[in-house]
């Protein structure tokens, strides 16, 4: 295969999943009025996973502290996956599972919301996080690959990504993170 078949069908692949994520769009709506909802009533959205999923949570963590396309006034969301210190200070003194969940339980309260993305739906520090969310009572959700994995059992919510390759899921996350941001800046 040449890069231009490549190119084509690494294309081909990512137009077929965003194509089936037409099925979610009553679960990716329930969730863009939810997190609209917490946001309004005085809560915050805290994001967090591992690698890609790290980065898409650091960015859209960003998309509603500053802005997705709208003028207003910023919202409170935190990327759990950005403090240096913290994450290396538990990860030494706990371990590595623990990261998230001693975050979650130092700073998330009833009114948030906690999502959890992992592409195999079963990182176990992600897993940890969303168990100490629910331990709290906060409303949580997971965003997944196909199979959903373990956060697809434990959350509120399950956006479970129709593919199993795992770009193609990393795509179709941040697509669904930008679409929430819209929903959450409507009128």
């Amino acid at each position: 295969m040449n890069s231009q078949d490549t190119i084509r069908a690494q294309l081909t692949e990512h137009q077929s999943v965003i194509a089936q994520l037409e099925s979610l769009i009553p679960v990716i709506a329930q969730a863009g009025e939810r997190m609209r909802q917490c946001l309004k009533d005085g809560g915050k959205i805290l994001l967090m996973g591992n690698g890609g999923s790290a980065a898409d949570s650091q960015h859209i963590a960003a998309e509603i502290v500053g802005r997705y396309k709208k003028e207003r006034k910023g919202m409170p969301s935190i990327a759990l996956t950005t403090d240096t210190s913290i994450l290396t200070s538990v990860g030494n003194d706990y371990g590595f599972n623990f990261i998230f969940s001693r975050q979650v339980e130092a700073l998330c309260y009833e009114k948030d919301i906690v999502i959890g993305l992992s592409t195999s739906g079963n990182s176990a520090n992600v897993v940890a996080g969303i168990e100490k969310a629910r331990e709290i009572g906060a409303y949580t959700i997971g965003m997944t690959g196909a199979k959903g994995g373990k956060l697809a059992e434990l959350c509120d919510l399950n956006l479970a990504m129709p593919s199993t390759d795992t770009p193609r899921i990393q795509e179709a996350h941040i697509m669904i993170g930008h679409i929430l941001c819209d929903l959450i800046e409507a009128d």
